[in-house]
């Protein structure tokens, strides 16, 4: 069922502007710039007045977020969220931002992300981070020196060990999703390669070489989400959400149950339940790639195969743009943009395939229509928490 009757409101909510601001190499702009830049772009898009924004949803800047964010935007808002779940945040406060709008909460709300993650390193800004902090419960964890990257490559052994999952099947994943990224101009790798590029790549953590994993840019976007009753004032046409869910599973390697399992299997479950529809009626996937195992396993868990069978599943250009569940149809954080938190930019992809408006990268329906339904799926952490929504034209 749609998100506005859980929330118990018969408002629905709109996805009416979507943007993104300059991407890959960019050296001369701060993160505040970017937030600004993405923003002005999507309330654009939208066509609708920045009076009507009343809500504002921001992670990963400054000390108060939102509010030193809404402040540099010249807003004022009387609903925020600043919700940090990693890469999940922007598909949560999707869902947050589409409840308090349903519910008479706020009107307009603003989800707004900025990151100068490449350029900060190329200045010698910041460094490379090996672990996220070693209080609570990470202390158990840090002295053993395994990174973000050992996590995930680890979750990656575990399903080869159990499914007999390929590196090649994985290496198939960053193959198509640079195809993909061929067809859009604004993406910072576009070059093809082939699976025994991916495989014959330097090692970074086993199973993965350097294709394996997500590429670091600069970049932001920005979504505005309205009440239906704005949309008549609007000028694009509106992508309306369908049905949201958020779950978290761990923080430590030791209490996450299943290492081939990620809490999409839940957020999931709930987004298309509450959708009222079924992964096999979804004609475009955007899924959080922060590394290919990411990919294979989020489609798994979403309903796309049956669990194991991830690896056969991506084969044979499936993914591609005109394959069977065109996924990451960018190029996804491997090819595209990956600048710190992507799953803001997962849901600018979704509208725009929605929307009609992504170029030589458009996806079609078998009958050369545009794509009715579309799912945003983040993940956060080390599968540590996921965000999924689910878009429709109707």
């Amino acid at each position: 069922m749609p998100a506005a009757t859980r929330s118990g409101s018969a408002r629905k909510v709109a996805v009416v502007g979507v943007a993104l601001s300059d991407c890959g190499r960019v050296d001369d702009a701060t993160p505040y710039a970017l937030h600004a830049q993405a923003a002005r772009r999507a309330l654009a898009d939208s066509g609708l007045d920045r009076d009507v924004i009343d809500g504002i949803a921001s992670a990963g800047l400054g000390t108060l977020a939102p509010v030193e964010v809404a402040e540099y935007l010249g807003l004022r808002p009387r609903w925020v969220d600043s919700t940090s779940v990693g890469g999940a945040t922007w598909e949560v406060m999707a869902a947050h931002a589409t409840d308090a709008i349903a519910a008479g909460h706020a009107n307009a709300v603003l989800l707004v992300y900025g990151s100068t993650a490449r350029a900060d390193i190329k200045a010698r800004r910041r460094t490379s981070n090996l672990s996220f902090g070693a209080r609570g419960p990470l202390q158990f964890e840090v002295p053993y020196g395994h990174s973000l990257i050992a996590k995930y490559a680890m979750a990656a052994r575990r399903h080869m060990h159990e499914y007999g999952t390929t590196l090649e099947q994985l290496a198939s994943v960053a193959v198509q999703a640079r195809t993909n990224a061929a067809a859009n101009p604004d993406a910072m790798f576009r070059d093809p390669i082939t699976v025994d590029d991916v495989l014959d790549g330097p090692m970074i953590a086993d199973p993965f070489t350097k294709l394996h994993c997500c590429i670091r840019s600069d970049g932001g976007a920005a979504v505005l989400l309205v009440a239906e009753e704005y949309v008549r004032d609007c000028a694009s046409e509106p992508v309306w959400v369908l049905g949201a869910g958020e779950y978290v599973s761990h923080t430590t390697m030791s209490e996450w149950d299943d290492f081939t399992v990620s809490p999409a299997a839940v957020s999931g479950r709930l987004a298309f339940e509450r959708a009222g529809i079924t992964p096999g009626e979804i004609d475009v996937a955007e899924i959080y790639d922060a590394f290919t195992y990411m990919t294979l396993v989020t489609l798994e868990d979403l309903g796309f195969c049956e669990k194991g069978e991830g690896g056969p599943f991506v084969e044979k250009g499936r993914l591609l743009r005109d394959g069977g569940l065109p996924t990451n149809t960018d190029g996804g954080g491997l090819s595209a943009q990956h600048p710190g938190m992507r799953g803001l930019f997962l849901l600018v992809e979704a509208v725009r395939q929605l929307r009609g408006q992504a170029g030589d990268g458009q996806v079609r329906r078998p009958d050369g229509s545009l794509p009715e339904l579309a799912v945003a799926s983040g993940t956060g952490g080390w599968f540590c928490s996921s965000g999924t929504v689910v878009l429709g034209r109707r």
